[in-house]
């Protein structure tokens, strides 16, 4: 019977859906606009200039959009023509393992009602955000976008994995039902300025980089959390930031794309710890690990060639910033912004 209820009160809601007059102008809304992808967003944006489209960057104080409610009056009030969904509840292995409820329901309510608002306000596209731990714990590898749903996702994070996977099933529904234009990408472990700098709930890069920032202002050894062995694709938020703008513009399939590194470039997170601790001046000889500690996930290789091979037509001066260089001009953010960034 809920059921039931649910199916009509959806389809009473589609026959009602307001009909927007066409705006010369593209309206460009993005949810979780103020974090590390929204703020390299608006750096490429800002730079572009582009007097035909107006976007709207958007943060936690704007709208909650775990509620119904409040997700419909903020589409009210910008009313969107396109839209990239940023906005997640995200954290790192730790907080993951102990709140998996919390970031399946969080998740899944935010992507429901952003989602299902796009379709009722007729916007033109809309771009979604995952995650490589999308994909099943036990695979071959390389993995690409053909893998998403081949099997149960890492048991650390599998809350998170299954509300993001959810977008795709929802992208491809709403395309096959209403022909939206519903899309996302699967970026692999992002980092850059703007990032969340905590050391409990924060991603590899940012916390070893607040680890090493605390380590050398006390003259001690860092602890790196692990072995140290497990592999990582790391994609600079800048290089994202470029790649989601062309995804905007130039991706026009449901099924969505991974935006990452090539397989060629994949690196360690003791390796990555050294080239944080080059970049800060740390000595190298004072990482000292901890293998009592989880490592998480070992690997999760992700394939680009759909990207490149998209790219080749549509981008072709496209060019990944070098790892060493990122991790530098991250550090040096981070530096000048320690009193002021998320930690």
């Amino acid at each position: 019977v809920a059921c039931a209820v649910r199916i009509a009160l959806v389809s009473t809601m589609a026959e009602t859906a307001p009909k927007r007059e066409h705006k010369a102008k593209t309206v460009v809304m993005v949810t979780g606009g103020t974090g590390l992808i929204g703020s390299a967003i608006k750096e490429v944006i800002e730079a572009e200039k582009n007097p035909d489209e107006e976007w709207v960057f958007l943060s936690s104080k704007d709208a909650d959009l775990t509620d119904a409610k409040s997700t419909a009056d903020l589409f009210a009030r910008v009313q969107p023509t396109h839209v990239i969904h940023l906005a997640a509840l995200v954290g790192g292995l730790f907080a993951n393992e102990a709140r998996n409820c919390d970031f399946f329901r969080n998740n899944s309510l935010m992507n429901d009602n952003v989602l299902h608002n796009c379709f009722l306000t007729k916007v033109q596209k809309c771009v979604s955000c995952l995650s490589t731990c999308v994909f099943p714990d036990k695979t071959s590898y390389p993995i690409d976008e053909t893998m998403v749903h081949n099997g149960p996702p890492h048991h650390s994070n599998f809350g998170y994995s299954y509300a993001k996977r959810m977008i795709d099933i929802q992208n491809q529904a709403y395309n096959k039902q209403y022909n939206c234009n519903f899309t996302s990408v699967i970026p692999t472990n992002i980092f850059g300025p703007h990032d969340n700098f905590n050391i409990q709930n924060g991603h590899v890069i940012p916390g070893l980089m607040h680890k090493i920032y605390k380590a050398k202002a006390a003259n001690e050894d860092l602890i790196l959390w692990g072995t140290g062995k497990p592999l990582r694709q790391f994609i600079y938020s800048k290089d994202l930031a470029r790649l989601m703008i062309w995804t905007l513009r130039h991706y026009h399939e449901a099924t969505p794309v991974i935006l990452s590194v090539g397989e060629e470039d994949e690196v360690s997170i003791y390796d990555a710890a050294v080239t944080i601790a080059e970049a800060a001046g740390f000595p190298v000889d004072r990482i000292k690990k901890d293998p009592s500690k989880s490592d998480g996930q070992f690997k999760k290789t992700a394939n680009n060639a759909k990207l490149l091979g998209l790219l080749k037509d549509s981008y072709p001066d496209f060019k990944f910033t070098p790892f060493k260089q990122a991790v530098a001009e991250s550090w040096e953010w981070f530096c000048a912004n320690y009193e002021t960034a998320r930690k």
